[in-house]
């Protein structure tokens, strides 16, 4: 419960500064390689998934007495990580870079991603 609260505190905050960062120090940059809808992409999911991993240990901490429910919300939050990690990740890595291989990957965070807020759906059921 508590990993999950820290790491979504920390992915807000790292949202946020990147965010601002993006929008004032590295605008030229990002608009010269026009990358800026990459990184306000990369910005904002990574921004939707920290409050999601908050919301998983506020779950957790609620129904910590049910294990089927803790272990769902688990195993939903570790997937809402790793998705922010490979997706946002590799969009922050092209956008600095100019790697665009990177985007293969992509779709496999927005995949885990989406398998988070299944396992958070399965966790109620």
């Amino acid at each position: 419960m508590k990993f999950f609260l820290q790491s979504g505190a920390l992915l807000g905050l790292l949202g946020v500064a990147l965010g601002a960062f993006g929008a004032h120090a590295l605008r030229t940059m990002l608009e010269a390689s026009g990358r800026t809808a990459t990184f306000e992409t990369a910005v904002k999911y990574q921004f939707y998934h920290a409050l999601a991993l908050v919301l998983v240990g506020l779950l957790m901490h609620t129904f910590g007495s049910n294990p089927t429910i803790v272990k769902l919300l688990t195993w939903s939050g570790y997937s809402f990580l790793g998705g922010v990690i490979i997706f946002s990740g590799s969009l922050y890595v092209l956008c600095f870079t100019g790697i665009t291989w990177l985007g293969a990957i992509t779709p496999l965070g927005g995949l885990a991603m989406i398998a988070g807020w299944a396992l958070l759906f399965w966790a109620f059921l």
